[in-house]
Formats: structure tokens, C-alpha cells, sequence
């Protein structure tokens, strides 16, 4: 239709018309109330910044000389922040005479990867750092998923 035709059957009607495509060819218009239109937009805005959740990066420290149960506890707060649906950056810190040994520290960040594959997947591998190994472990969208199958109640037939 053209351009003229439309207004004048938007104008008739008491509309406005609304360009809704223009990249395609031809554009496509509507003849709409263009305040409503914007008004829709804005509300279906806010119900998805409503529905929208914030992941934040939660932090561990680890040294290459941690103890057994330290080392547990800290498993233990990375595996509720994964399930939280957090990242964890897993920092080690070398001390002193601990940064010859650097290999040490690779050998500790790869048994925190073995013992949380379960429920999270690596984002950004261990990388060394000066003084520092980071590494960035973000959940298991998989394991999410079980879980959400698992607390669902079985339909009754």
C-alpha cells in the first residue's frame, strides 16, 4: 500500500501509523495508537527486569598449603554458591617460597575442577597471573536443569 494511503486510512481512523520493521524491504507499518504501543513496551519491560536475575561473582582464596578441612569448607561454599546460580573465581595465592613451586598450584585448582564438574563447568580455565592462579567457574546448566526435574512432583495418573 502506499505510503499516503496509509496515513490517510490511520488519520480516518483516529491512529497513528507505526513503523514496526524498518529494515526490512518494503518497511512494514502499522496503524496502531502509538501511546498504547509505547505504553505495552514499557510494561513488558518492566516485568522482564522483574523476572530477570543478577549473577554475581563470588570470590574463593585458596594457598597451595591449605589443610584438608579448610579445603572442604571452601568446597563447600563454592558448591552453594554454584547452585545459587553464581559464579566463583577461584583465586590461589603463592606466598614467599611457595611461587617455585608453581606447579603445586595447578595440581590444587585441578582437584577443585574434579570435584565440582558435577555442578559447574569451567569459563575461563586456570591462568597464572604474577603471584596468582585465577580461574573462573560458572553453574552447570545441565545440573540445574536435574535439579529442577528432580524437586518436580511426578504427575499422577
Amino acid at each position: 500500500m502506499a505510503t499516503y494511503d496509509a496515513q490517510t486510512q490511520a488519520r480516518n481512523a483516529g491512529l497513528d501509523l507505526v513503523e514496526i520493521s524498518p529494515t526490512s524491504r518494503p518497511p512494514v507499518c502499522r496503524i496502531m495508537d502509538y501511546g498504547k504501543y509505547r505504553y505495552d513496551l514499557s510494561k513488558k519491560e518492566k516485568v522482564s527486569k522483574r523476572n530477570a536475575s543478577t549473577t554475581r561473582v563470588k570470590e574463593i582464596q585458596l594457598h597451595p598449603s591449605v589443610g584438608d578441612h579448610d579445603y572442604e569448607v571452601k568446597m563447600r561454599h563454592m558448591k552453594g554458591f554454584l547452585e545459587d546460580g553464581h559464579r566463583v573465581k577461584v583465586s590461589l595465592y603463592f606466598r614467599g617460597r611457595e611461587n617455585a613451586h608453581k606447579e603445586l598450584g595447578f595440581v590444587l585448582m585441578n582437584r577443585v575442577l574434579a570435584d565440582l564438574h558435577e555442578i559447574g563447568v569451567v569459563e575461563q580455565a586456570p591462568k597464572l597471573l604474577g603471584k596468582n592462579i585465577l580461574m573462573v567457574v560458572m553453574p552447570n546448566p545441565k545440573a540445574k536443569q536435574a535439579a529442577k526435574t528432580a524437586s518436580a512432583p511426578a504427575p499422577e495418573t
